[in-house]
């Protein structure tokens, strides 16, 4: 080992003037350590809710969605066009629209999304969402509708209730303009985890929807499932130059992009936070590192006696500083991955059903967050340790061995 190193180690290792110099030492490592398994905690669990969150959103959508009308004749020609690109397994027609559903003396807005479930359910995993009741009613009149609990919650209905859909769109009578409405019987009631889908949507057959929306047998989207879903960018920007200007194409990831934008500010804006902690640790270690410049004059001086340069003492600080750093970090990151895979495999801290949809803590370790935690720190550490060891290097000899 080097001459700097081994002088680094010795210093760390020896109590030097009493208890005090090696409680700062190790409350720097502390700090240090803290502030890492802190960090690393945090990132899983934003990590386990973001994945919690995308999987919800895809299992209730298409990883493609194309918007734009079609008659019933158009539509197998653009379903053909849409096949034919590589990355693409199934497709499912659908017609999306608004309304205000009412029921007894409530009424509120929602979106009506009418599919064929044969086909729809290759694409998402509404099926799997289905909590109460059944999709269909075998043709049984009022035709079928199922909603989401949340939505269910809110206007008071249950399973066989009827309920009407008001379109906004007016239809004229003899006796004047009114607007469109049409009574469904809700046969089932879904929840997918997403606040926004089952409070908001309704689903039903794709023939009543586009009854109701005066589409004449016509659909007005297409949601696309992809082989893999890392392509929805690509394959997205391959269909807008193959359908044209009067297709609208997006991703799940563009239908959701305020969401996604929102949980990414979210996770750097914490991580912002709780790296300060690591920052207050690494001015202990500079604290550390002044005190033992004060404690050392005398050896600095001598070393500089016998030939060495200022470079050298520079190097020994810096070893000083990265044993402090090296060991924080490393037992920060044990800590943090050993809490982190804890609290997901254990349910210590439960979540109430009634706000969330999950009752438990999702984690996600990865490895990009946790070599990037380490990284900083480090950085952040040795950054603190410039002053001290420049201060060291600056000491005159003469007047270190004198008053030393």
């Amino acid at each position: 080992m080097s001459c700097e190193f081994f002088i680094a180690y010795r210093y760390l290792k020896a109590t030097r003037k009493g208890l005090f110099s090696m409680i700062t030492s190790l409350i720097g490592i502390a700090g240090v350590t803290v502030g890492v398994a802190a960090l690393i905690v945090t990132l899983s669990i934003m990590n386990g809710f973001q994945s919690d969150i995308k999987k919800k959103i895809i299992d209730a959508q298409a990883h493609i969605i194309i918007y734009g009308q079609m008659r019933q004749k158009e539509y197998p020609l653009i379903e053909n066009k849409v096949l034919s690109q590589k990355n693409v397994e199934s497709v499912s027609p659908f017609v999306l629209g608004q309304a205000i559903v009412t029921y007894k003396n409530r009424s509120t807005g929602v979106a009506i999304k009418g599919f064929r479930p044969e086909l729809e359910f290759k694409i998402n995993n509404l099926k799997n969402s289905l909590v109460h009741g059944a999709w269909e009613n075998d043709g049984a009149q009022p035709p079928a509708i199922v909603i989401g609990e949340e939505l269910a919650r809110n206007i008071g209905v249950w399973l066989d209730d009827e309920i009407i859909l008001v379109s906004p769109k007016s239809v004229a009578t003899p006796i004047g303009v009114f607007p469109k409405m049409k009574k469904f019987k809700i046969t089932g009631i879904i929840r997918t985890g997403y606040y926004e889908f089952d409070n908001t949507f309704v689903y039903c057959g794709l023939i009543e929807a586009s009854e109701f929306f005066n589409l004449e047998k016509g659909v007005n989207g297409i949601g696309v499932r992809l082989k893999d879903i890392k392509y929805a960018d690509i394959e997205s920007y391959e269909l807008k130059k193959k359908l044209g200007f009067a297709f609208t194409v997006k991703t799940y990831a563009d239908m959701n992009r305020t969401l996604f934008a929102a949980l990414k500010l979210e996770k750097f804006v914490m991580s912002l936070v709780l790296a300060l902690i690591i920052l207050v640790a690494s001015f202990n270690i500079a604290s550390n590192l002044l005190l033992m410049s004060a404690e050392k004059m005398r050896d600095i001086g001598i070393l500089r006696a016998v030939g060495a340069t200022p470079g050298s003492i520079i190097k020994i600080f810096f070893w000083e500083g990265n044993f402090i750093a090296v060991g924080g970090i490393i037992l920060g990151v044990l800590l943090g991955i050993a809490f982190s895979w804890f609290i997901g495999k254990y349910p210590i801290v439960e979540l109430p059903s009634d706000i969330y949809y999950v009752t438990r803590v999702m984690v996600e370790i990865k490895t990009k967050d946790v070599l990037g935690t380490m990284i900083i720190s480090y950085l952040l550490c040795m950054a603190s340790v410039v002053y001290p060891a420049l201060k060291a290097s600056r000491i005159n000899p003469i007047d270190a061995i004198r008053y030393g």
